[in-house]
C-alpha cells in the first residue's frame, strides 16, 4: 500500500465519521429532515466523500499501472515486489493485544523481532540530535489499531463534529472573515432606489484568520505485566488514549487559552454570561435563567444549540416547569434517556460544565460558529520498548493535531432591542 492510498483511507475514515455525528445529532433531536445549516453540512460531507472516493480509485489505477509495467522490448521484463503484510492495515496482526506482545518481545535482550514489526518502523518518541547515541526501536501503531483509537475519541460527549471543521493536510489553513449584519453600517448593503437614480455602491468588508494546528500528545508507559496480557491492553490503551483525546479536544473547543492550543469559545469576547435574576438565592435555577440564555441567541442558531450541563443541575430541572409544562422532558423516557431535552434542545450532561452554583454550570451553544482545523490523518500512534527500559515497561505516543477559534470576536449587535447576540453563552454565578 503506498503512503498516497494510506494518507487518503485515512480522511476517508473521517469524512464517514463525520457525517455519522451529524445523523447521530439530529437523530438525537426527534427530527425526521435537516435544517437548512445541516443540509448544507451533509452536502459538503457527501462531496468531500465523493472526492476522497475519486483519488483512491486514481490511485488504485496508478498502483495496478505500475505493477504491471514492462521494460522497453529487448529488456526484461519489470517486476514488482510488494510485501502482503504492507496491504493489510493490520500490517499482519490479529489483535492489537498480538501486536503489542511481539513489540514487548522485541525488547528483551536476546529476543527475536517479529518479521511483521520490520515493515512498519518508526523513529523512537525520545529520539533527538545529540552528540550521544540516539534511541532507537520505535515501531508504528498499525493504521487500523490507530483508527480504533480515533474512532473511540469520537464517541460520548463530543464537541468537535458539531464544530464547523475542516481536515489540511498541511499546517494551517487561511479563512475569510467577515463580521458585518444585514442591518449594519457597513459591509455589503442594499438599497430602494427609484427610477433613472444611479445606485448606491456598497462593497465587502474583509479580514482575514490563519488556523495553525497544535499537537494534543498522550505518551503511555505499559507494564510488560499489562503488555503479557493482549486481550486486556486492547481495551485498556483504546479506551484510555480516545477518553484523553475526547476530553482535552472538548476543553480547548470550551476553554483554550490560544497559546499553543486552541482559543476556546468561552475565553473569547464572544461569549456572553446571563447574571443572575435579582433577588434570586444563591445556589437556584430559574426558569427565568435558561429563557433568557434562549433569547440571546442570534437568528438561526436556536435548531443547532445544545445545553452543556453540571450533572448537579440535574435535580432543579426535573422538578422546573414553565407554567403546567415541563421545561426538561426526556427522550423516550427516562429509562432510554435520562438527560433528554431542555426547552426543546438536547441536553448534555458532562463534567465540561462547571460545579452546580458556579459560573458555566449551565451553558448553550451553537458551535457551527467555533470553527476548527484538523490533521487529516487524525490520530498518530508510535510506540517504543527503549524510553522506559529501566523501569520494565513500553511507551506508546499518539499525537492528534487540530486548532480552532470562534468566528465571530464580539457578541452581535441586533437590528432590534438593546441585547447583544452571541452563539456561546453561559450562566452566571450564584454561589
Amino acid at each position: 500500500m503506498s503512503i498516497t492510498l494510506r494518507t487518503l483511507q485515512q480522511r476517508r475514515t473521517k469524512a464517514v465519521a463525520d457525517a455519522r455525528a451529524l445523523l447521530d445529532a439530529v437523530a438525537a433531536t426527534q427530527r425526521d429532515d435537516l435544517n437548512d445549516a445541516e443540509t448544507l453540512q451533509y452536502a459538503a460531507l457527501k462531496a468531500d466523500l465523493a472526492r476522497i472516493d475519486a483519488a483512491i480509485a486514481r490511485e488504485n489505477e496508478q498502483l495496478a499501472a505500475e505493477a504491471s509495467v514492462v521494460a522497453a522490448p529487448g529488456n526484461p521484463a519489470m517486476i514488482q515486489v510488494v510485501e502482503n503484510a504492507l496491504a493489510d492495515p493490520k500490517r499482519g496482526f490479529k489483535t492489537f493485544g498480538e501486536y503489542a506482545q511481539c513489540v514487548r518481545l522485541a525488547g528483551i535482550k536476546g529476543g527475536r523481532t517479529d518479521d511483521r514489526l520490520l515493515s512498519i518502523e518508526a523513529a523512537a518518541p525520545t529520539t533527538f540530535a545529540n552528540e550521544a547515541s540516539g534511541q532507537d526501536g520505535g515501531f508504528l501503531v498499525p493504521p487500523e489499531y490507530a483508527t480504533s483509537i480515533w474512532s473511540y475519541s469520537l464517541e460520548g460527549t463530543n464537541l468537535l463534529p458539531m464544530c464547523d471543521g475542516y481536515s489540511v493536510t498541511g499546517n494551517s489553513m487561511v479563512f475569510p472573515k467577515d463580521e458585518t449584519t444585514p442591518w449594519g453600517t457597513d459591509g455589503v448593503r442594499a438599497y430602494w432606489q427609484n427610477e433613472a437614480t444611479a445606485a448606491t455602491a456598497t462593497k465587502p468588508k474583509f479580514g482575514i484568520t490563519t488556523l495553525r494546528l497544535h499537537k494534543l500528545m498522550a505518551l503511555v508507559p505499559l507494564t510488560d505485566e499489562l503488555m503479557a496480557d493482549g486481550p486486556t491492553l486492547g481495551a485498556y490503551l483504546t479506551k484510555k488514549i480516545g477518553d484523553s483525546i475526547r476530553w482535552k479536544t472538548n476543553e480547548a473547543i470550551l476553554y483554550g487559552i490560544g497559546n499553543g492550543q486552541p482559543q476556546g469559545a468561552l475565553q473569547g469576547n464572544a461569549a456572553i454570561v446571563i447574571t443572575k435574576e435579582s433577588g434570586q438565592a444563591n445556589g437556584t435555577l430559574v426558569v427565568l435563567n435558561l429563557a433568557k440564555m434562549i433569547a440571546r441567541l442570534p437568528e438561526g442558531s436556536y435548531g443547532r444549540a445544545v445545553w452543556l450541563i453540571n450533572n448537579d443541575v440535574l435535580p432543579a430541572l426535573f422538578t422546573m416547569t414553565l407554567g403546567n409544562y415541563p421545561i426538561y422532558v426526556p427522550i423516550g423516557g427516562f429509562k432510554d434517556n435520562p438527560f433528554g431535552m431542555i426547552l426543546g434542545r438536547p441536553a448534555m450532561v458532562t463534567q465540561h460544565a462547571k460545579s452546580f452554583g458556579s459560573q458555566g454550570d449551565v451553558q448553550l451553544h451553537d458551535l457551527q460558529y467555533y470553527r476548527t482545523i484538523t490533521k487529516a490523518a487524525g490520530v498518530e500512534t508510535a510506540t517504543s520498548m527503549h524510553l522506559y527500559f529501566d523501569a520494565d515497561a513500553t511507551a506508546f505516543r499518539t499525537t492528534f493535531r487540530m486548532d480552532g477559534e470562534p468566528t465571530i470576536v464580539a457578541p452581535i449587535k441586533p437590528a432590534n432591542g438593546s441585547n447583544n447576540l452571541s452563539p456561546f453563552i453561559q450562566l452566571g454565578g450564584r454561589p
